[in-house]
């Protein structure tokens, strides 16, 4: 993503202008877009003309509009991203308050404007405009490709079938590798599969790319680490990533960190209850007693339409921090982001127990009973 300009006044409200460059970058707008904000974008806009002798026609044309936010849409697989509200600044062809619908595309610049910016978007644009951090492990799981090949079973004698049916989908799962990763952003491959099928397609890949000389692929050997995995589908990231092999590689990325917090979470859970925290009453307590040492929390929860239960959010994300606590903000579409949903979106890892809070919460409900 890139900044071209950034212009806040003292509470916080102003206007910021971006450029997104990758298809992630697409995902940070939809984080940072809200009902209520005002958005400023060239769209395309259907037009009605009369020609000097009376005769209607329409024409497309591109033109800049100020919509007023009411409708956010985020398509992940595709990356696309549609706004639509209600214009607020007249043009030429739009009337105010009419309504469109912009899309946001790629290296195509936009202005958000807010009442006010806090602490969780800023830091959204923070790490979006910084090219290390882009280059981390990303925030999101998408299928970038999906290769499907019926692979016969071995016959006794014949096993020609299997064979060729088994290269024809090794090349294309290594033209999938080439025409969908970025090498010169991705810091690693993980090549995961159950039994032996990760090193025999390792191995093909390899050889063939030594045969055809392929430099992308030779050069950027050392980046595929082969993984343990029970299956082939997205669910299995998970237990991939978790692999000693793998966190160690992927030690100083997000992903990999979000991942370890969530697997302390769940051994704190289970060997002393009373210093593992979810839900958002029971972790804002926590809080209040200031025992939070990591907090936990889904970017979904940020995108809660009503003003004052995302300012909540906000609010516990500065307090643990101000109390010198570490804030993890899991990607919903990450795995490990999928999966503190289920948790209700936001956990805490206490400094201390605090086991009293789950006795006032049985005292509490009592009283009310």
């Amino acid at each position: 993503m890139k900044l071209v300009r950034k212009d806040l006044e003292k509470d916080n409200a102003g206007q910021v202008t971006l450029i997104p460059e990758e298809p992630e970058d697409m995902w940070h707008t939809y984080n940072l877009l809200q009902v209520g904000d005002s958005l400023r974008a060239s769209t395309i806009r259907k037009v009605q003309t009369e020609s000097a002798t009376g005769s209607v026609g329409s024409n497309r044309i591109r033109t800049t509009l100020t919509l007023c936010v009411e409708a956010i849409d985020f398509d992940s697989q595709a990356c696309q991203l549609r706004v639509k509200g209600t214009n607020i600044q007249e043009n030429e062809y739009v009337k105010m308050g009419a309504y469109h619908t912009i899309e946001l595309e790629p290296n195509r610049q936009f202005t958000l404007a807010k009442k006010q910016w806090d602490s969780v978007v800023l830091e959204r644009i923070e790490q979006a405009c910084d090219p290390a951090w882009s280059a981390d492990v990303a925030g999101m799981t998408l299928t970038r490709a999906k290769v499907e090949v019926n692979i016969p079973r071995k016959r006794k004698g014949n096993c020609s079938q299997h064979d060729r049916a088994l290269e024809r989908f090794y090349e294309q799962v290594v033209q999938a590798i080439q025409r969908h990763i970025n090498f010169e952003v991705v810091k690693c491959v993980l090549v995961a599969s159950p039994g032996f099928v990760r090193e025999q397609f390792c191995d093909y890949m390899f050889q063939q790319a030594v045969k055809t000389d392929n430099k992308l692929l030779l050069e950027n050997r050392s980046k595929f680490l082969q993984v343990h995995s029970s299956s082939g589908h997205k669910y299995a990231l998970k237990e991939a990533l978790c692999d000693p092999a793998v966190t160690s590689r992927l030690s100083d990325t997000k992903a990999a960190g979000e991942v370890k917090a969530l697997d302390d979470f769940y051994k704190m859970l289970q060997h002393e209850p009373d210093r593992a925290f979810y839900g958002l009453k029971h972790v804002e307590k926590a809080n209040e007693a200031m025992a939070i040492d990591t907090l936990l929390i889904s970017d979904e929860l940020f995108r809660h339409q009503d003003v004052a239960t995302r300012a909540r959010y906000v609010k516990l994300v500065d307090s643990v921090r101000e109390n010198m606590g570490t804030v993890r903000i899991f990607s919903s579409l990450h795995v490990s982001g999928e999966q503190l949903g289920q948790l209700t979106g936001v956990a805490a890892i206490l400094r201390f127990p605090v086991a009293e809070l789950s006795d006032q919460e049985d005292e509490s409900s009592s009283e009310e009973d």
